[in-house]
């Protein structure tokens, strides 16, 4: 039987895409692991993979439609001896996912090999091939969970199974990946009513946008926010971080006050490792390395790419990789697994000239440092006397559920710590 071809949920907040090139064209042979099509996603842009092997029958969603739903058909796979003729009456190409679903319920199933069934009697998906291999080894198909579009069970489920692995495989966990509601918010009608009188422009929001706003709007409304603020004083790491790169420059190295931020961070979660924490809904998850997201502005939205066991690296292995992340976020050319996890985040408006303000915690992180600049200031030095010092205020927004206050305190501290004596942090 034809197999449809869904657009994927290529990240866990992913509900629509657009679909931006096809690699292949009707009549081309495709084998699992076959890049078919580039999908830009509400984050980046993405190759897609062939999941069973097969010709390409139908190409339902031309390059660069946009605003494709989730599970909806993009194409038609023939497999071994079928023809175009098999393909029948496919799915508008436009069709929700529910009526995807319902018309897919309703093909007719192959003669020569009845579709099994689950034990609530609803229909296992599998395509002929895999169902002859399950066959020849006496695997119930009923017992298998598919990796394939809409848990289809393909080639590479049952092929390196043995009877005794089916039931295995039935108890794998089901991935969670529940994109978030978008954000509520006035009706639109009601508000263009109020400015039908004076000039605008209407901007569509596009994917990246709608996630921000329903992740944010998510976060502040169920994570309970405090927020800690210190002034930490710069001058001892301004001076080793010039000291640093007169020389590192003979390598081509040129360290910023954000990799000592990212490296402090890192070592603190360390030093207090309960506040390593994230929110798992009805548990806390410590985590033992520091994994630290930095923020990353770019056209239309931010990514937070993530430094992983960021306590481990030098300095300039940090300020490489956070090069090389940000430039292929503002490229729109992260992976998932490059901006999902950590623990902690860190965002940064110093560069902009902001003093101080308040981030909103990404979930499930347990906190996140907002930074501000730099600047002169007059502070009252350990003997009484008044100097000028370059002093850069922070504040850490917390998830109380995550972490209490003394805790947080503690963190805080650790940071400051870690920055007005920079050196340490290459003990």
């Amino acid at each position: 039987m034809p197999i449809e071809i869904l657009m994927p949920a290529l990240s866990p907040t992913m509900e629509e895409g657009t679909l931006a090139k096809w690699l292949v064209k009707e009549g081309d042979t495709v084998s699992s692991g076959d890049v078919m099509c580039e999908i830009e996603t509400d984050k980046a842009t993405m190759e897609f993979e062939a999941v069973d092997e097969g010709v390409i029958g139908k190409i339902l969603i031309a390059d660069g439609s946009e605003g494709v739903k989730v599970n909806t058909a993009i194409a038609v796979l023939l497999e071994d001896g079928e023809s175009a003729d098999d393909i029948g009456q496919s799915p508008a190409p436009a069709a929700a996912p529910k009526e995807v679903e319902a018309e897919a319920a309703t093909a007719p199933v192959e003669k020569s090999a009845p579709a099994p069934a689950a034990a609530d009697g609803s229909r296992v998906f599998a395509s002929p091939l895999a169902r002859r291999i399950a066959a020849d080894k006496g695997l119930d198909l009923a017992s298998i969970k598919g990796s394939g579009p809409r848990g289809r069970i393909v080639k590479a489920d049952v092929e390196g199974l043995s009877k005794s692995d089916a039931p295995k495989a039935a108890a794998a966990p089901e991935a969670a990946g529940k994109p978030a509601p978008m954000a509520a918010g006035p009706d639109a009608d009601a508000v263009l009513k109020i400015y039908a009188d004076r000039e605008f422009e209407e901007v569509k929001l596009d994917g990246m946008r709608k996630t921000i706003a329903a992740r944010l709007t998510e976060a502040k409304q169920t994570v309970p926010h405090f927020y800690l603020r210190r002034d930490i004083q710069l001058d001892a790491l301004m001076a080793f971080r010039a000291q640093l790169n007169k020389q590192l420059e003979p390598r081509g190295v040129k360290l910023s006050v954000n990799d000592f931020i990212i490296k402090a961070c890192a070592l603190a979660l360390q030093q207090v490792p309960d506040a390593n924490s994230v929110w798992a809904g009805d548990r806390t998850l410590k985590l033992k390395p520091s994994d630290v997201a930095v923020a990353v502005a770019i056209e239309g939205g931010l990514f937070t790419p993530v430094l992983k066991d960021a306590e481990m690296k030098s300095l300039s292995a940090l300020s490489a990789e956070m090069k090389d992340l940000a430039t292929r976020a503002r490229d729109r050319k992260l992976a998932p697994h490059e901006y999902q996890g950590g623990s902690f985040a860190i965002s940064n408006l110093g560069m902009m000239g902001i003093d101080n303000f308040d981030a909103v915690i990404n979930p499930p992180h347990g906190a996140i440092l907002a930074v501000g600049a730099g600047v002169k200031k007059p502070v009252v030095g350990a003997d009484g006397e008044l100097a000028i010092a370059t002093v850069m205020s922070v504040t850490l927004s917390v998830d109380h559920r995550v972490i209490d206050g003394a805790l947080g305190a503690e963190l805080l501290n650790a940071i400051k710590d870690n920055l007005e004596a920079p050196m340490t942090m290459l003990a």
